[in-house]
């Protein structure tokens, strides 16, 4: 299941991420978003979402959730 689809508050684990962007993979990878990492949605947006990992609470946009498989 993708990002986009998570429930709120729910805690799920980063199964893998998808994208052939390596400046985009090196970002979320900065976040604290990789594989094995839990990551919970706090709430959508119309043009993303507002996560949590680690101690930090990101918005992303659409783009960046599809590519984060949980």
């Amino acid at each position: 299941m993708k990002l986009t689809g998570a429930e709120e508050g729910k805690e799920y684990i980063i199964q893998d991420i998808v994208t052939e962007d390596e400046e985009l993979d090196a970002f979320l990878f900065s976040l604290g978003c990789y594989s094995g990492e839990p990551i919970t949605v706090i709430s959508h947006l119309k043009g993303g979402c507002v996560v949590s990992v680690k101690d930090g609470r990101y918005n992303i946009d659409n783009q960046l959730a599809d590519a984060i498989s949980i």
